[in-house]
This record gives C-alpha cells, sequence and structure tokens, in this order.
C-alpha cells in the first residue's frame, strides 16, 4: 500500500458523474419502462441478469421458504440487527409542534410520512440484507404506509434468503426481482405490476446513481451515492493490524472503492501497509481488493494532528475511524463525516450491520452538505399558519409594503382588502 506525505496530497474527489454514453443507456431504460411497462422489465432483467422471470414480485410462499432454508441463529441476528436499528431511528422520530402568540396567531409545523417508498438493494457480487433493513426500517419508524423493496435476481430466479428474510423482518409490502436503473424506472412510473411510489432511496451502482438523477423531481431521492470509503486517523498507539484489517473492509466492496489511512506515526504507516499485504492474501474477494488498494488506497503520513484532522475535514469521508489514545478529545474538531467511528474497538463494521445508526451515507465529499439515511427522510413537513383578526391589523401594512417593494401588486391588495373591511 503506497505511502506518501500528507502535504504533497490532492485531497477532494469529484463525484462520478457517468459518461454520456452511460446516461443515454440510462434514458432510453427509463423510457423503455415507461413506455413499456412489465414487458421491458422482464426483457431487461433477461438482458441484464441473464434469467427469464416468470413474475416480478416475489411470493409469501418464496419468504416461507427462506426462512425455513436460513439457519435459526442467522434469523435471530437479523432480527436482533433489526431492533437495534429500529431503537435508534426512534429517537429521530419528530412531532408535530403549534404555538399561539398573544394576538392570536398560530404558527406550527405538521409532520406527516411519506406514503410510498421504493427502496433499491444492490445485488451483484454479494448479498445484502444489512442494505435492506438499514433503508426499510427508518421508514417503518416514520410511518411510511407502503415499502417496497427492488433487487436483482440470481441467475435461478430468487432473491438471497436473507435479504428475503430482512425485508420481511424490516416491515417491507412488496418485494421485486428488479435491479438496476429498470427499478428506478419502475418505481417512478409504475408498471402493470409495480405501483408507482413517491420516493426512491438505497444505494447502487453507477447506472442506478444516473437513473435516480434522471427521475429526481418524479420522485424524490435520498441521494447520489458513491462508491464506497473509509478515512481512519491513527496515532502512534494503534494496532496496525486492526488498521489494516479495517482498510480492507472496504476495499472488498468493490474495485472503486477508497481506503485511506492518516497518522502521524511513520512506523505505523510502514507496519500497516506490510499487514494490509500480508492480509490480502487470504481474502476471499483478493482481486476485487487488490484492485481497490492498488487504485484508491492511500496511507499519508501528516507532521501533526492538526494536519491530519484538517485533512478529515477536507475529504469529508463516508466512513472515519478515530483511533488513538483519547479519541473522544477529536470528536469535537470533527466538521464532516458520514458516520464517526470512536475507538480501536468500532470497527467500521459495527456500524455497517448491527449497532443502528444507518450504514446508507453521504459519499465523495458530501458529507460536507448531507447526512446519513434517517427517519426525516421518509416525512414531510408542512407549515401551518392561522391570523386573525387582531394580527392581521398589526401587520398588515407591512405585509402590503414589502408586497409592492417586490411590485406585485396583487399580493399587496388581497391584504389591504381585509384591512379596510376591519
Amino acid at each position: 500500500m503506497k505511502i506518501q506525505q500528507l502535504r504533497d496530497a490532492t485531497l477532494r474527489k469529484q463525484l462520478d458523474q457517468g459518461t454520456e454514453d452511460q446516461r443515454e443507456a440510462v434514458i432510453g431504460i427509463l423510457n423503455q419502462v415507461k413506455e413499456r411497462g412489465d414487458t421491458a422489465l422482464v426483457e431487461l432483467t433477461e438482458t441484464f441478469d441473464g434469467v427469464r422471470l416468470e413474475s416480478l414480485k416475489v411470493t409469501d410462499v418464496e419468504i416461507e421458504k427462506a426462512y425455513a432454508s436460513l439457519d435459526e441463529e442467522v434469523v435471530h441476528i437479523i432480527r436482533e440487527a433489526a431492533q437495534n436499528i429500529r431503537d435508534y431511528h426512534k429517537r429521530q422520530v419528530r412531532e408535530s409542534w403549534m404555538v399561539t402568540k398573544k394576538d392570536g396567531t398560530v404558527l406550527g409545523q405538521k409532520i406527516t410520512p411519506l406514503e410510498s417508498v421504493g427502496v433499491y438493494v444492490p445485488g451483484g457480487t454479494a448479498e445484502y440484507p444489512s442494505s435492506v433493513l438499514m433503508g426499510t426500517i427508518p421508514a417503518s419508524v416514520a410511518g411510511v404506509s407502503r415499502i417496497a423493496i427492488a433487487t436483482p435476481p440470481r441467475e435461478d430466479g430468487t432473491i438471497p434468503a436473507s435479504v428475503l428474510v430482512a425485508a420481511n423482518e424490516g416491515g417491507v409490502h412488496e418485494i421485486y426481482k428488479i435491479g438496476g436503473a429498470q427499478a428506478v424506472g419502475a418505481f417512478t412510473f409504475g408498471t402493470e405490476t409495480v405501483q408507482p411510489v413517491d420516493k426512491i432511496v438505497g444505494p447502487g451502482n453507477i447506472y442506478v446513481a444516473l437513473a435516480k438523477r434522471e427521475v429526481f423531481g418524479l420522485v424524490g431521492i435520498d441521494m447520489i451515492a458513491g462508491p464506497s470509503e473509509i478515512m481512519i486517523y491513527a496515532d502512534d498507539t494503534a494496532n496496525p493490524v486492526y488498521l489494516a484489517a479495517d482498510l480492507l473492509s472496504q476495499a472488498e466492496h468493490d474495485q472503486m472503492a477508497s481506503s485511506i489511512l492518516v497518522t502521524t506515526s511513520i512506523e505505523v504507516a510502514e507496519e500497516t501497509s506490510k499487514e494490509v499485504i500480508r492480509q490480502l492474501e487470504s481474502l476471499p474477494r483478493k482481486s476485487i481488493a487488490e484492485a481497490s488498494i492498488i487504485s484508491n488506497g492511500v496511507i499519508y503520513v501528516a507532521n501533526t494532528e492538526e494536519e491530519a484532522i484538517a485533512a478529515i475535514n477536507e475529504v469529508a469521508p463516508e466512513h472515519l475511524e478515530l483511533v488513538a489514545h483519547e479519541p473522544f478529545e477529536l470528536l469535537g474538531q470533527i466538521k464532516h463525516a458520514g458516520a464517526i467511528f470512536v475507538g480501536k474497538n468500532s470497527s467500521e463494521p459495527v456500524g455497517d450491520y448491527f449497532a443502528g445508526p444507518n450504514h446508507v451515507l453521504p459519499t465523495n465529499g458530501t458529507a460536507r452538505f448531507s447526512s446519513p439515511l434517517s427517519v426525516d427522510d421518509f416525512i414531510k413537513k408542512s407549515s401551518i399558519i392561522s391570523y386573525g383578526t387582531d394580527a392581521l391589523f398589526n401587520d398588515g401594512r407591512k405585509i402590503s409594503k414589502l408586497a409592492r417593494l417586490e411590485g406585485l401588486e396583487a399580493h399587496a391588495r388581497a391584504i389591504d382588502i381585509r384591512l379596510e373591511e376591519n
């Protein structure tokens, strides 16, 4: 793993916008789904996933078989993880509120859950029950009345049992065997089988990301997610074996994933680099992790802790680990990060799977202005305004004056006509 002086680094990355060919392909797929519905979904699934489906929707029988096929301990672990996620997100629930002023004015905010949400769950080289739980449970806690998921089928036309069990435990109402941009199209436009939704959430590949970008405005979306990334700050007390393992935990996601260590210790840097090479040899997904480390892995050596923290805030990483003698003392200096893991035992997979906070996080530096998926992503906020006679009399002429300042005479007259009658 390459080692570089931090002062020589170019840190901020640009979000992958995709190529023009990829964008045109996505637009073509979306139009096919819009115009031809289920027929397009079946044909596109055969083209991209290599399976001709008889039915796009998962049946109750398939869910029952999934429970029967999974080890009972795995089912219990999924349930416990689901409960941890549910407990954490319940703390995010907002309440509607109203206040009354002395002049009788009533102001407030009404919280309303979204009616329907589509959660995209990646497939491909791995199965992701954790992504099901992270996408669906906040929606369930928020009170969304219809939660659907879409995920690519395997070559035999099935969905992994762990994904089906997680969906059922997460409160999902509908499960579709649809992947890629075509799933985004189905959730946006609807088909004979799939009803459209109000918002689409969840990570996917570049085609899913571009599709979400194209349909934004017709439906809501959570974020445009890029490849996964981890950044670790380590001082001279950190264990290189732990650091290497955590860097590789992100590298094995895909070849575009980024694994970055920034440390004030050249010894920690050198030992961690050696450990990455050693641990790579026994990884089942070695080819993916190795390609990621070669392309996007780096160890930066900082002169000071302050220089390292400044670099972290510049990168605004999706996952940040603070591995230091007093890690909580650093927490207040972190301005930009999706999820912050504090201390040597708080390995990133703790958050990926079990602790409770969401693992759908802002990537590619977007943690500078956005947040993890939460209950807030599944609600709407409506303002409440009620003016009585006294309030209108007190404020009316000020309102009219501001309206005329903007050249909007009809706005002003809408107020004046009421003042003349009172």
